[in-house]
């Protein structure tokens, strides 16, 4: 979600500390991330707007080497064939194989690609199964308590 000024400020930072002019003061830099994933937020912005905002636009990131992870790690060692059809799904969601609603243009979830609940206490129930809740409601809002 950063800001493409946030990277040409800390390129232009890098140069000026180092007394250096190549990229990043020649400063080897590690950025991680999917970057397909969330654009810069702008309130009452276009989405031209907001593609123009993120780091993918900036003069700096022509000149970055981009290395590609294939394998989930954590997905792999967990063993989990539930866990590893979901994180295909995210990549093809991704990488743009994944249908869309012809009238809208929205993307169709595939099918089981997650569990619908329609309580909170339900929801709780699944992502902690282990854990006992006993809730209370609080002058601010809802809280819970473990015991």
């Amino acid at each position: 979600m950063a800001y493409k000024h946030s990277l040409e400020a800390l390129n232009r930072t890098l140069k000026n500390i180092k007394n250096n002019t190549r990229l990043f003061g020649g400063a080897l830099l590690l950025l991680s991330g999917d970057f397909r994933r969330t654009f810069p937020v702008i309130p009452r912005a276009t989405y031209a707007d907001e593609i123009n905002a993120c780091l993918k636009e900036s003069y700096p990131w022509r000149s970055i080497s981009k290395v590609c992870l294939t394998i989930n790690m954590r997905v792999q060692l967990q063993n989990d064939p539930l866990a590893s059809r979901f994180s295909e799904q995210l990549l093809d969601i991704g990488n743009g194989r994944i249908q869309l609603y012809e009238d809208t243009q929205y993307i169709q979830l595939p099918e089981k690609f997650c569990n619908i609940v329609t309580t909170k206490d339900e929801l709780i129930k699944n992502i902690f199964p282990d854990v006992r809740h006993n809730y209370t409601d609080h002058a601010c809002g809802y809280g819970s308590k473990l015991f």
